[in-house]
C-alpha cells in the first residue's frame, strides 16, 4: 500500500484523528473525529464506522480537507464552528462566530419551558425568549407547542445574524425575532405571556472559563454577566415581571453555583414558588418561578 493510498483510508484516518484530538485533550475524541470525517464525506457516524471498519478509500482531496479539519478542532474550536451546524433537540441550527453554541444541557432546561407552555389551558399561549442567541430554545419552544406563539428577543447585532438565518431555517410561523434590549422588550405584551425563559449571560467578570472551546470562541458578550454574573439575571427578572401574566412560569438557566443567589434574588423581587433544578449530572442548573 503506498504512502498515498494509506493517507486516504477511512480506518487509518479515524484512528490518526481519534489520537490527534485525543492529545489535545478534547473531551470526546472518538465521536468528534466520526462527526468531522462524516462532515467533509457526507455521512453518518454510523456510516463513517461501517467505512473504517471495511478499509474504505476516500480521495486525497478528502483526506486533506479531514486533516484540516481535525486541525482546527485539536486547536479546540468548537466542533460546530467548524460543521456549521448544532443539534438542538430536534432541531438542527446554523451556528459559527459571533453566537453562543447551544449546549445538550440547555436542552433540559428548555423542557421547564415547553411543558408549562403545553400546559397553558385553551386558546394560543404566548412564549418568550430572551436573549436567544442561535434561537435555539424559542424554535425548540414553537417547533413542540405548535400551537403557541413563541417571541425571542436579542440584542447582539452579531448574534441577531444566526438567529435570523436560523427562524429562516427553521420555518416555524409561529415564532417572531425581535431585535431589541432585554431591559424593555415587547412592551405590547406586558402582562400577557405565560412563559418566558431566559439563557442569559451569567459567568462573573472574574471567573475564567475552564474549556478552551468557551474561553476562545464564545462571545463574550454571552458569556459574561457583571462582577457577580447576575447582572442580566436582575434584568430578566424586572422584564419577565413586566411582561408575565399572575400565575406565569419564568425560567431561567444558570451556573452551577448560582441557584442560592438567583433564588434570593426572585424573592426580593416578588416571584412565587421558586425551585431550582438540577441538570443530568446532578449540577444546579435552573430555576423556575411563579409570578
Amino acid at each position: 500500500m503506498t504512502e498515498s493510498t494509506a493517507s486516504s483510508d477511512v480506518a487509518l484516518l479515524r484512528a490518526s484523528a481519534i489520537d490527534v484530538l485525543g492529545r489535545a485533550g478534547v473531551e470526546s475524541p472518538q465521536v468528534d473525529a466520526e462527526l468531522l470525517i462524516g462532515h467533509v464525506l457526507g455521512l453518518s457516524r454510523g456510516q463513517v464506522q461501517a467505512k473504517a471498519i471495511t478499509g474504505s478509500l476516500v480521495s486525497i482531496e478528502d483526506a486533506a480537507a479531514i486533516g484540516s479539519a481535525v486541525e482546527r478542532r485539536a486547536g479546540r474550536e468548537p466542533l460546530q464552528h467548524i460543521t456549521g451546524t448544532a443539534p438542538f433537540r430536534a432541531i438542527e441550527l446554523s451556528v459559527g462566530p459571533g453566537v453562543f453554541v447551544p449546549r445538550p444541557e440547555t436542552e433540559t432546561v428548555a423542557q421547564y419551558a415547553i411543558d408549562a407552555l403545553g400546559a397553558v389551558a385553551g386558546g394560543a399561549p404566548i412564549g418568550v425568549d430572551l436573549g436567544t442567541g442561535s434561537g435555539a430554545i424559542a424554535l425548540a419552544m414553537a417547533t413542540e407547542v405548535p400551537h403557541a406563539m413563541v417571541h425571542a428577543v436579542e440584542n447582539s447585532a452579531d448574534a441577531f445574524v444566526w438567529a435570523t438565518r436560523n427562524f429562516e431555517r427553521v420555518g416555524a410561523g409561529n415564532a417572531r425575532l425581535v431585535f431589541g434590549d432585554l431591559a424593555g422588550a415587547l412592551p405590547e405584551l406586558d402582562g400577557l405571556v405565560d412563559v418566558v425563559i431566559s439563557n442569559p449571560p451569567y459567568i462573573p467578570l472574574g471567573a475564567i472559563p475552564r474549556d478552551p472551546e468557551v474561553r476562545l470562541f464564545d462571545p463574550e458578550h454571552a458569556l459574561y454577566g457583571g462582577a457577580d454574573g447576575l447582572d442580566v439575571v436582575r434584568s430578566v427578572s424586572t422584564t419577565s415581571r413586566r411582561l408575565l401574566h399572575v400565575g406565569g412560569t419564568l425560567v431561567i438557566e444558570h451556573g452551577e453555583l448560582q441557584g442560592t443567589a438567583i433564588s434570593a434574588l426572585l424573592a426580593s423581587d416578588g416571584w412565587n414558588a421558586i425551585a431550582t433544578h438540577r441538570d443530568l449530572l446532578g449540577r444546579d442548573r435552573a430555576t423556575t418561578a411563579l409570578r
